[in-house]
Parts: structure tokens; C-alpha cells; sequence
């Protein structure tokens, strides 16, 4: 796997919790706000360091959005977080209006993001919470690949001026990455090169997409280029037009829908920049269902293989545009 090897199995959570405490440990502004499972989410990390800043709300998300701009606008900066499907679409209004609308700097964790959330079923897998915050003016939206990611993307959100949407996971997955690989928001990182093919890939897909362009080069001698965009929102175009012009074919990994995510934000890149043939994975206009992660992403076709089938999809095709 190049210079990234498995370092051990952690959820994408504990470096939001990590990034959270370590946020308020530099900036004395920021104060968290709970919704009855902080625990669940890593805030308790915060709460237990911090208890004076940590204010607990009750099950009352679209409250504790109204309490957070009031927060920003006097000069705080709030972290609030509970799962994806109510921090992104229970509270839309709130946060069009209250955060969005008036640019305050109050930061969203969308945690048990996507598929694998598991037994919880479809009720609770966020499954289109990128597409709904990236239509959002004003809005960035951050979904880091692992818990050393999430950690530096939560610390860097904390220093933005800004609203900001953070996706994370519940259950442990692989955690590759290492502080000194850096954080920039809006700058994606080319982690292994390629020539014949980038896949690009957010979030917990980004392991996947690694493991993928391995067993290519190995079982096929396809060179394929992965690209981890940890910044949904504003996405880094240049390195996209640059990957599309060097590799001529993309293929988009996401836990997502299909609809409004990464691959839809990459091919409104090309499209307009340097069209080529797009193959996207993620999920297909379907809800979730409960069962175990790992066989949901594997019956959900977000695993490995189904990107290298994409791969082998996408190669076949004949460019159609040329420039």
C-alpha cells in the first residue's frame, strides 16, 4: 500500500472527540453543546475536560442549532454533534437560515455517517447529508478518511470562520494516515500515483480505493492514481482537472448516495473543465437497511472489488471528448 499501512482499527469518531478537546484546548472560544448521546459522538471528551464549557441540550437538535448561532454571534465557537441523519436534515432550517444565512462560525459533527452504521437501519444511516449541506451557501462540508484525519480536519474547522459540516463514522476502520501527512481544507492529497486511471474517493472509501489500486497493479498492471477529497465543499478542482487530463478516466467511491455527493460534485467539475468517462460507487437511490457493517457494505457494493469492477468499467469506455 505504498508509504500507507494499517496502523490499527479506531473510529472516525474518536478524532472528532480528540479534535474537538484539543480545538478548545487553543482557542478558549469554543464551547460544545450535547443532544443526550455524547458519548456516542466522542464529545464526552470535551465534557469531561472542559465541563464548564459543555452544555447539555436534550433531545432538541433544531434548539441546539438556534443556541449555537446565538453562541456565534457573541463570540463563541460551538461544536454541536449528533448522527449525521439529525445534525444534517432534522435541523436544516435552523441551519440555513440561523447558521448559513448569517456566516457564523458554528461547527456541525454528522457522526454514524453512512451505510455502516449497521443494526441502526435505514432510519439512522446518513446517506444524503453531503449533498444536502454542500447546496447550503456558506457552508463547508469535511468528510476525513480516518480518526488521525478527522482529528486535524476537526482542529482545522475550529479555526475557519465559518460554518462547517464534519461527517464521521461509528464503527472502527482502518486509520492510515499520520499527522505529518497534513490537513488543508479544500486541498485534496494524491496518495498513491497512477497513470492509467484516478480514483477518487472520500471518507471511509478512501481505504477501499487504496486496497483496489493495489490488487490493479498487482493482479493487472492497471496504474491507478488515488485521490482522497476530504473537503466536499470547496472541493479542489485543480487537482480533479489534473487527474482527468493525465489518467483520461475517473471512478468516484463514496458512503453516500450516488446523487448530490463526491461523484456528483467531480463530474460538475469536469463537465465543465475536461469531460471524461466517470464511473461513480456508492449507494443507488435506495435507503439503508440494518445488518451487520462490514456485509452492508458489501451487499451495497462499496467494498474493494466493486471499485476495481469500475475500474475495468470505466477503461472500456472510449473517451468521447477530447481537448
Amino acid at each position: 500500500m505504498g508509504t500507507f499501512k494499517l496502523k490499527e482499527m479506531k473510529p472516525t469518531r474518536f478524532g472528532f472527540g480528540e479534535g474537538v478537546k484539543e480545538a478548545a484546548r487553543l482557542n478558549e472560544a469554543v464551547v460544545g453543546l450535547g443532544a443526550d448521546i455524547t458519548s456516542s459522538v466522542s464529545m464526552d471528551l470535551f465534557a469531561n475536560a472542559f465541563p464548564e464549557r459543555f452544555y447539555s441540550m436534550g433531545i432538541a437538535e433544531q434548539n441546539i442549532i438556534g443556541v449555537a448561532a446565538g453562541m456565534a454571534l457573541s463570540g463563541k465557537v460551538p461544536f454541536f454533534s449528533t448522527y449525521g441523519v439529525f445534525a444534517a436534515m432534522r435541523t436544516l432550517d435552523q441551519i440555513r437560515i440561523s447558521v448559513c444565512y448569517n456566516n457564523v462560525p458554528v461547527k456541525i459533527g454528522g457522526a454514524h455517517a453512512g451505510i455502516s452504521v449497521g443494526p441502526d437501519g435505514a432510519t439512522h444511516q446518513a446517506l444524503e447529508d453531503i449533498a444536502v449541506m454542500r447546496s447550503l451557501p456558506n457552508m463547508t462540508v469535511l468528510s476525513p478518511c480516518d480518526a488521525t484525519q478527522t482529528r486535524l480536519a476537526t482542529i482545522a474547522a475550529a479555526e475557519l470562520n465559518g460554518p462547517v459540516y464534519i461527517r464521521f463514522g461509528r464503527e472502527a476502520v482502518p486509520d492510515f494516515t499520520t499527522e505529518d501527512f497534513g490537513f488543508e481544507i479544500g486541498k485534496g492529497q494524491v496518495l498513491t500515483e497512477g497513470s492509467d486511471v484516478c480514483i477518487i474517493a472520500t471518507g471511509h472509501m478512501v481505504w477501499e480505493a487504496l486496497v483496489a489500486a493495489e490488487s490493479l497493479k498487482k493482479n493487472t498492471g492497471i496504474s491507478a492514481r488515488v485521490i482522497n477529497i476530504h473537503t466536499i465543499k470547496p472541493i479542489d478542482q485543480e487537482l480533479i482537472i489534473k487527474a482527468a487530463r493525465e489518467t483520461g478516466f475517473i471512478v468516484t467511491a463514496e458512503e453516500h448516495q450516488i446523487y448530490g455527493g463526491l461523484g456528483s460534485a467531480v463530474a460538475e467539475v469536469l463537465v465543465k473543465n475536461f469531460p471524461v468517462p466517470v464511473e461513480m460507487i456508492g449507494v443507488n437511490d435506495r435507503f439503508g437497511e440494518s445488518g451487520k457493517p462490514d456485509e452492508l457494505m458489501e451487499k451495497y457494493g462499496l467494498k474493494a472489488c466493486n471499485i476495481e469492477q469500475a475500474v475495468h468499467k470505466v477503461l472500456s469506455r472510449k473517451k468521447v471528448l477530447t481537448f
